[in-house]
C-alpha cells in the first residue's frame, strides 16, 4: 500500500512509519515539524505541511493517490491543553476537518484516526471499552471526541472510511534503537524516569500521592509504541472489508502504577530513583486502564510487548544511546 502519514516525524507517528516501511509499504510524511524531528524521517518522502494551511495542503495533495492516511498530527499535552484550549481546538479539529476536506476532494477514502483514551474522562468502571461513557476533562481529549463525532458524520455522509484507535499510554522504543520517545517538553513518565538517571537529566518529579489508587499514584496502561503500530496497518486491513466508520480501545489491559513504574525502571537501570513529590496536575484522572478485546476480536490485534519490564527495556536502549 501507499500510505500518506500526517504527523510521521512524531513519536509514534515515525514508529508507525518505520513499521509500515517494513512491512513493505511505501510510505510518504506529511508534518510541519513543531514538534516532530526531521532526524526520525530521513528514510522517506517528506511533504512540509501544517494542516491550518488549507492551500498549502491542498497543493500538496492535488494528484496524489493512497490506499490509506494514518493520521497523527496533533496536539497532544494536556496541561498545555487547559491553558491554551483554543490552540488545541485549532490544531485537532480544524486541522483534521481540513485534511477530511482534501482527501474527499482526491478521492482517497480510508483514515486511521489517532485518538485517545483522554476523551473517556474519569473512568466509572475498572477497564474502559468502547462503550464507556465519554466526558473529556481536558481540552485536549475533547478536541479528539470533536474530530471522532466529525469522522463518524463524514463517514455517514460520504464514501468514506474512518476507524478512531483510542489508545491509552504509548511507551517504548523500536528494537532498531535509531527512533524513540523524544519530546520537548517532555511530559511523559518513562522517559522522564529515565531521563533522570543520566548524566544530564533532571530529578524526577511524580504529581500527586493522594489519588483513590492502592497506593495514592495515578495508575495507567502501557502499551508499546510498535504494537500500536501494527493495530493501525490491521485497521486500515479490516477497512478494505468494512466500510463507515469504527473505534478501538488500545492497551495491555494492564494498569500500573506511577509507583509501580518507578520500580520497573530501577529494575531496569539497575539504579535507585530519586523523585520529589508535587501537587496533582490538572486534568488527570486517577486510573486508566483499557479493555481492548473489541481489537482483539475484529482486528486480531495482539500486543507483542506485554510486559512493563519489556517496554521500559526498549526505552532505556534508545535514551542510553543519546535519544538521536
Amino acid at each position: 500500500m501507499k500510505l500518506l502519514i500526517p504527523g510521521g516525524a512524531g513519536y509514534v507517528g515515525s514508529h508507525m512509519a518505520k513499521y509500515a516501511q517494513n512491512q513493505g509499504h511505501d510510505v510518504v510524511v506529511m508534518d510541519d515539524f513543531s514538534t516532530g524531528h526531521e532526524w526520525a524521517v530521513r528514510d522517506y518522502e517528506v511533504l512540509r505541511v501544517n494542516l491550518l494551511d488549507q492551500e498549502m495542503l491542498a497543493r500538496s495533495l492535488k494528484g496524489r493517490q493512497f490506499d490509506g492516511v494514518i493520521h497523527f498530527a496533533a496536539k497532544s499535552l494536556v496541561s498545555e491543553s487547559v491553558k491554551k484550549p483554543d490552540l488545541y481546538y485549532r490544531n485537532n479539529v480544524v486541522g483534521t476537518l481540513n485534511l477530511v476536506h482534501e482527501l474527499l476532494r482526491n478521492d482517497i477514502n480510508d483514515l486511521v484516526f489517532s485518538s485517545t483514551a483522554a476523551i473517556f474522562g474519569n473512568p466509572v468502571t475498572n477497564s474502559i471499552a468502547e462503550e464507556h461513557s465519554k466526558l473529556p476533562i481536558n481540552p485536549y481529549g475533547q478536541s479528539k471526541l470533536m474530530a471522532e463525532n466529525i469522522l463518524r458524520d463524514i463517514c455517514s455522509a460520504y464514501s468514506f472510511n474512518a476507524t478512531c484507535l483510542r489508545y491509552f499510554n504509548a511507551a517504548g522504543a523500536d528494537q532498531s534503537e535509531t527512533i524513540g520517545e523524544a519530546h520537548e517538553p517532555e511530559t511523559h513518565l518513562i522517559p522522564n524516569i529515565l531521563k533522570s538517571v543520566l548524566p544530564d537529566g533532571n530529578k524526577l518529579k511524580v504529581f500527586g500521592t493522594d489519588y483513590d489508587t492502592y497506593d495514592g499514584t495515578c495508575v495507567r496502561d502501557y502499551v508499546h509504541v510498535t504494537d500500536l503500530a501494527q493495530a493501525h496497518l490491521l485497521a486500515l486491513e479490516h477497512m478494505n472489508n468494512n466500510s463507515g466508520f469504527s473505534a478501538y480501545n488500545l492497551g495491555n489491559g494492564k494498569g500500573f502504577s506511577v509507583a509501580d513504574v518507578i520500580k520497573a525502571c530501577e529494575k531496569v537501570t539497575g539504579t535507585c530513583i530519586q523523585f520529589a513529590v508535587e501537587g496533582r496536575r490538572t486534568g488527570d484522572p486517577a486510573v486508566l486502564v483499557a479493555d481492548s478485546q473489541l481489537a482483539f476480536n475484529q482486528l486480531g490485534w495482539r500486543p507483542q510487548y506485554d510486559s512493563l519490564d519489556a517496554i521500559v527495556r526498549s526505552a532505556w536502549r534508545w535514551h542510553q544511546r543519546g535519544s538521536r
